[in-house]
């Protein structure tokens, strides 16, 4: 699969011209698409806890976590 198939990867049709919208409209298109990431982590929480755990119990034995991630890179937009 190449990277750039995945969803993650794709532009966001909801934000597509967030430029051009007026304020109070860019920030709802914001705080919906926020929304949405609230209630994917709420519907996760069971297999979120499994790895808190797990990541815990490894911690109590010297493990380490190696945390990456991308930011906003899901509402930017290239001019």
């Amino acid at each position: 699969m190449e990277i750039a198939s995945l969803l993650t990867e794709q532009r966001n049709p909801a934000s597509a011209r967030i430029d051009r919208l007026p304020t109070e409209d860019m920030l709802r298109v914001i705080a919906d698409e926020d929304r949405k990431v609230a209630d994917a982590v709420a519907a996760e929480l069971p297999h979120l806890a499994r790895a808190v755990d797990a990541i815990a119990q490894a911690f109590e034995h010297g493990g380490r976590l190696f945390y990456i991630g991308a930011g906003t890179s899901g509402r930017l937009v290239s001019a």
